[in-house]
């Protein structure tokens, strides 16, 4: 390799919801007429949820980015995607098994079949592996529902890295982990497959969302998290025959788009510049031993809630079964075609609840519970790993 290399990685949450987002066309315009502009050589996008918005911007910087990639999943796609100003040398996109909820239509996690793309570039005579993520949302803070999802999500993710990542010169993530640094889905993928920080601590009151001189960040946000929050992220890992340094880390975006009176998204876009140049890189060196414990402590309590959950629901729906079965014995009383019509209509819409019910009782929960059982599983076994190979030591 030569002596040194520098590059310049990006990473957006583009908030490109069709029909949903606020001002959303004219902002995936301006976000790639910016790229065309400045000097990007890896740019990983989230929330990208249109594939036109993905080739427009796609042909608009063709020319400074030749290489590019659409992780396809689920019904809406996965959302992310990568564009490279070097050789896409392989790609590959993991599904993480819980996505959220497939009812929670208003939260849309599960239609975008949620994980974790992966492109390996070849830098120069470097194979460098580029990852791209957007964990699952935390729609509430004091009661997070999703919890056990994130904090599995967050664990494969951290362990496809550590998988695919084995005779690469470096590796980098970026993303969007709707985790800070203080939470345990940031210090799960940190942790495990060894990832270093491109925010140095100099720049750590760069938040990427909420933050308040963002057009899309409500008043009441801006005052409860003035700085925003730092959920955006752009980790690494050097080797051993070649280290890896930061640069720089900022954001590079204007607080609005040029002559409009609105910001590029509802994240900030943050830019990390690294330098490759032979040595050793250092390790991470984070103890991971608590924050699985932790882990596997909220994927055990999770268990126990849809046990319960599958419970109540089985309850609700033998309830709803009840005037269900009594309601065929109205047929034969009733004289007129209006009372006729609202008893099927009545039937109709206990007969969809009980559906539901019958669903998230038997067939999600089954999902939701094996899921849990075999993330626990494998932090166990990663958990018993570590501690056999300290007492080695």
């Amino acid at each position: 390799m030569a002596d040194e290399v520098s590059i310049n990685v990006l990473t957006l949450n583009c908030w490109g919801i069709p029909y949903v987002s606020k001002d959303r066309k004219a902002r995936i315009e301006a976000i790639a007429e910016k790229f065309t502009v400045e000097n990007y050589d890896i740019i990983c996008l989230q929330e990208v949820w249109s594939v036109e918005d993905f080739k427009m911007i796609k042909t608009k910087i063709q020319e400074q980015l030749p290489y590019s990639h659409y992780f396809h999943s689920g019904v809406l796609g996965s959302g992310i995607c990568m564009l490279s100003r070097y050789p896409i040398q392989d790609v590959m996109f993991h599904k993480w098994p819980l996505n959220g909820y497939v009812h929670k239509i208003h939260h849309g996690d599960w239609f975008g079949g949620k994980g974790i793309g992966l492109c390996r570039l070849k830098i120069h005579d470097m194979n460098v592996n580029v990852y791209t993520v957007h964990l699952h949302a935390e729609y509430n803070c004091h009661n997070d529902e999703y919890i056990a999802h994130r904090v599995l999500q967050a664990f494969d993710t951290a362990q496809f890295i550590r998988m695919t990542c084995g005779g690469t010169d470096f590796a980098i993530l970026g993303g969007d982990l709707n985790a800070g640094p203080q939470d345990l889905a940031y210090r799960l993928i940190c942790g495990v497959a060894d990832l270093a920080d491109a925010c140095s601590n100099s720049s750590n009151n760069l938040g990427t969302n909420m933050c308040a001189n963002n057009s899309y960040t409500s008043s009441k946000l801006a005052r409860t998290f003035p700085k925003g929050k730092r959920i955006d992220h752009i980790l690494y890992l050097g080797s051993k025959n070649h280290k890896i340094e930061v640069t720089n880390f900022q954001h590079p975006f204007p607080n609005r788009i040029p002559y409009k009176d609105f910001s590029y998204s509802d994240h900030e876009a943050i830019m990390a510049s690294f330098k490759f140049s032979p040595g050793e890189s250092q390790e991470a060196n984070v103890d991971v031993k608590d924050v699985l414990k932790e882990a596997i402590k909220i994927c055990e309590t999770s268990l126990k809630n849809i046990r319960s959950q599958r419970f109540w629901y089985l309850l609700s729906g033998f309830i709803l079964s009840v005037p269900l079965v009594w309601s065929m014995g109205l047929d034969c009383s009733i004289e007129t075609v209006g009372a006729s019509i609202g008893l099927n209509i009545g039937r109709l819409f206990l007969t969809a609840i009980l559906c539901y019910t019958l669903f998230m009782s038997t067939l999600w929960n089954s999902v939701e519970k094996n899921a849990l059982r075999a993330g626990s599983l494998e932090m166990d076994i990663y958990l018993t790993n570590l501690n056999n190979n300290l007492s080695k030591k």
